[in-house]
């Protein structure tokens, strides 16, 4: 009996990225090899220090951060004007270099948005970082990718979890990773209520706060704003072409901007995995069956 060919589907996410670890983590324990790594943003980060060997250090690194730390990586500008993300990205060159995507041994997409026509692409050769960079684009914050001769954004303003792209490269049995379905309406459960200054404690997140007001600031809306519309995209896109098994991490009280909550985030893709067991072995029961 053949071996099924197994897509695995990474979405968007922000900071909830980091749960991506934890599903991969114990996917890795249940022996399962994806053929094909489909992602978008913050999947497609993941995604691809999964493929090249360098989960591990990604891990650690998540970690390790702090609010403070990652103020400093992001050089979030008091203007409200875009991040460069250049020291985050050197971050990810450290490790990675300069990795083509073809040297992976697994068939590898990022999933990024043509600024000026709206389309789809699909970056599927180059340099490993660039088309990291180019997904993780998100509008208002990151500033746009230029790469083979586009501007580039967030893949998640189209992609969002890219069931579709996995089934086009060849995916038998697709699973997806969707960081969205526990997150509308829970943004705020559990965050600290402002404090006399109108400040949360929503740590990363506070910090994108105006100072002394408790208001949203340019940052928070636009981050919060464009997840409304991924999620709805993504509900739409699902529903449309539903993955054979779904992943959904419990992290909808998670701040978008908190990346200083890997070891919440690490563990609560590990739980989803356990949860969605009986859903994946019965999918591969069901695919084995039909490929064998």
């Amino acid at each position: 009996m053949g071996r099924i060919r197994i897509g695995l589907a990474l979405g968007s996410g922000v900071a909830r990225g980091w749960a991506h670890l934890g599903v991969l983590k114990a996917i890795d324990k249940l022996g399962l090899v994806p053929d094909v790594v489909a992602g978008s943003s913050i999947g497609a980060l993941v995604g691809g220090f999964y493929l090249a060997g360098h989960a591990g250090p990604l891990e650690e690194w998540a970690r390790s951060l702090t609010t403070l730390k990652m103020l400093r990586y992001l050089k979030i500008p008091l203007s409200g004007g875009m991040l460069s993300g250049t020291r985050l990205f050197s971050e990810a060159e450290h490790y990675l270099g300069d990795m083509q995507i073809g040297e992976l041994k697994t068939p590898y997409v990022a999933i990024a948005t043509d600024l000026w026509t709206g389309h789809e692409i699909w970056l599927r050769d180059g340099k490993l970082v660039d088309a990291m960079r180019a997904s993780l684009s998100l509008p208002g914050v990151f500033k746009p990718k230029r790469l083979n001769g586009h501007w580039l954004v967030d893949g998640a303003l189209v992609n969002p979890v890219p069931v579709s792209v996995c089934r086009a490269l060849g995916a038998q049995m697709t699973i997806a990773v969707n960081l969205n379905a526990d997150l509308m309406g829970k943004a705020h459960e559990g965050a600290q209520p402002p404090d006399e200054n109108g400040d949360s404690g929503d740590r990363l997140t506070s910090s994108f706060r105006h100072f002394g007001h408790g208001e949203p600031s340019t940052f928070n809306v636009m981050v919060t704003s464009l997840n409304i519309i991924q999620d709805r995209i993504a509900r739409s896109r699902l529903a449309g072409e539903p993955p054979d098994v779904t992943i959904n991490p419990r992290i909808g009280h998670i701040g978008l901007l908190e990346f200083d909550r890997a070891d919440e985030l690490i563990r609560a893709g590990e739980q989803a995995v356990e949860r969605a067991m009986p859903e994946i072995q019965d999918a591969i029961a069901v695919f084995s069956s039909l490929h064998g």
